[in-house]
């Protein structure tokens, strides 16, 4: 079933991003100038041509609900899990969808929209350049009323590194998945950093206890053992039919000492990705998204206590401001659709460089990370 709304009308050179996921695919149509202009949520369909068929149907949709027809589409971008090869427009072991061998989906979904130009990129990218977007307009927009604005606003708007002025902001931020999975996405001086082999910001798979729990990746005590869902669900599993983050929290605030001990930890592994991300790429901003970010403003404040605890003993610490750089994906808008429009009016190929350091260009390599939904 199809649930489409408009926000307002724009103009020509309009994008249309989608975000694929194995039950639902989010639509938004980006104007010009990178406003939203309308959205749309629709099932997923299954298998190659089902996706191919089911996102032409969602470009569609979007695109009506603005009043307009394609001729007003200047580029698509999709988000979709996965192996994505962006280069090739490919993707491949995107299992939840029913896609094992490698499908040519920008070719497949172009050809079927008459020829728009497609950009594929895995959904992780994507949500990590649609919330970049999206707080770089909230940044500019304070910056008009208040050109030396560099305090936080303590939720999850515009919350600016201390000492920054909103007038020399730019898309700088790390996308931190809490899902199934831990990953995150970067998106550094407003471009996307995929690294050479697609693994650039693959921290769930950093180990931080030697001893800890064994790893589906194969080592032991990586952070995602100790922050996912999944790590969640077996510390804490669910008693009353409700997820297990939000059992955890409800017993933790009603007072129940395991429950304190169990997000207590959970905190403290969250900040210490969050600090991990700090320290080695030094972003504006840690984004948290993902199914267990649903939990909302509770997950970030116990997360923002860690962090202030953790500074504490550490002047360096201190100076970095880590609590105000760690902020909630926005909840009303679909950031990953979003994202993947923003690509959609980029040919990513182009940007690559002529040469690094005398040789030739790497391609752009597929995205392998994970990231709950």
């Amino acid at each position: 079933m199809t649930n489409t709304s408009t926000n307002r009308s724009g103009a020509a050179a309009h994008t249309v991003g989608l975000d694929i996921g194995g039950t639902k695919i989010l639509g938004a149509l980006l104007d010009a100038g990178g406003g939203l202009v309308a959205t749309t949520r629709l099932a997923t369909e299954l298998g190659p041509e089902g996706v191919v068929r089911s996102a032409a149907r969602a470009t569609r949709d979007v695109v009506a609900a603005a009043g307009l027809d394609l001729s007003a589409v200047g580029g698509i971008g999709l988000g979709i899990p996965g192996i994505v090869d962006a280069a090739a427009g490919t993707v491949k072991h995107a299992v939840n969808l029913g896609v094992r061998d490698e499908l040519p989906l920008a070719e497949r979904l172009s050809a079927a929209l008459g020829g728009v130009p497609v950009v594929v990129e895995n959904d992780l990218n994507v949500a990590a350049v649609g919330a970049a977007h999206v707080l770089e307009r909230e940044g500019a927009q304070a910056a008009s009323c208040h050109d030396d604005l560099t305090v936080s606003d303590g939720g999850a708007g515009a919350v600016l590194a201390p000492g920054v002025p909103a007038s020399a902001y730019h898309e700088d931020l790390a996308f931190l998945a809490l899902g199934t999975g831990v990953a995150s996405g970067l998106v550094m001086d407003g471009r996307l950093r995929r690294g050479v082999s697609g693994a650039a910001g693959e921290i769930g798979h950093v180990p931080v206890d030697p001893a800890g729990p064994e790893c589906s990746c194969g080592q032991r005590g990586c952070i995602e053992t100790f922050v996912s869902g999944t790590a969640l669900a077996t510390a804490w599993p669910s008693r009353h039919g409700k997820p297990s983050p939000v059992e955890l929290f409800e017993a933790a605030d009603a007072g129940n000492a395991d429950a304190i001990r169990v997000r207590k930890r959970f905190a403290d592994a969250v900040a210490a990705a969050v600090r991990m991300l700090v320290l080695t790429v030094d972003v504006h901003y840690v984004v948290l998204g993902g199914g267990v970010a649903q939990l909302g403003r509770p997950l970030l404040d116990v997360v923002r206590d860690s962090l202030r605890e953790q500074a504490e003993v550490s002047p360096f610490l201190a100076s970095l401001g880590l609590p105000e750089r760690v902020t909630l994906a926005p909840s009303d808008v679909p950031v990953a659709a979003v994202g993947a429009a923003v690509l959609g009016r980029r040919d990513e190929r182009a940007e690559l460089p002529a040469k690094v350091d005398g040789a030739a260009p790497a391609p752009a390599l597929a995205g392998t990370k994970t990231r709950g939904r």
